[in-house]
């Protein structure tokens, strides 16, 4: 209430009133979804409410976009238990119009190097990181080490951690992360496209 009442005062009344009538189309879904999601947590009703202005291929794609300052789009951390589903999860993302360019690290890694180089460089050399957060991966100490790199190269860089839960409970997650909104895997299909869009923001 309050903050319509402070729009009310600062813009002319015809403009809130648009503003809101096209606002209570958007707000409709988050309350749809607000049963699915109230199992796990309100962050996720709350940040599927967020709605951000689309990208388009040709602006990824192009020459000076700075999408090419990095050698990758994303680096996947996941324990080795997870390898089956992250391969479909990159095949998905690189058979994309985008074709996002994907770390995995048993795929990309180069032979002979030590683990550490490989993980750090990967990191650094990606503009996101997806965490598969398993039950698998809080076990693997491996695991927490990248997530803890990617949390020291950018603490502030909204959207560019991107946990993922599936099959942990939400008293498991990572205290680390516990200040960023994260997607909890249910069905496959709808949060690889999760995944994608967020790559995509």
């Amino acid at each position: 209430g309050w903050f319509r009442r402070f729009l009310h005062k600062s813009k002319p009344s015809s403009m809130v009133e648009s503003n809101l009538n096209a606002n209570s189309s958007t707000s409709s879904s988050p309350s749809s979804s607000s049963a699915e999601t109230s199992s796990s947590s309100p962050t996720t009703s709350l940040a599927r409410s967020i709605r951000l202005s689309p990208i388009s291929v040709s602006d990824v794609n192009a020459s000076g976009s700075a999408r090419w300052t990095k050698s990758y789009d994303v680096c996947i951390c996941h324990s080795e238990v997870d390898l089956e589903l992250v391969e479909e999860l990159v095949s998905y993302l690189e058979t994309q119009p985008e074709s996002f360019r994907c770390f995995l690290q048993l795929r990309d890694a180069t032979p002979g190097s030590a683990v550490v180089t490989e993980l750090c460089d990967a990191v650094q050399n990606s503009h996101c990181w997806v965490m598969l957060i398993t039950p698998g991966f809080l076990g693997d100490p491996w695991c927490k080490y990248q997530m803890h790199q990617a949390l020291a190269e950018a603490p502030m860089a909204n959207g560019r951690t991107i946990p993922v839960l599936k099959d942990v409970d939400r008293k498991d997650y990572p205290k680390e992360l516990r200040n960023l909104f994260y997607i909890s895997m249910r069905l496959k299909e709808n949060s690889f496209k999760q995944i994608r869009d967020t790559i995509m923001r």
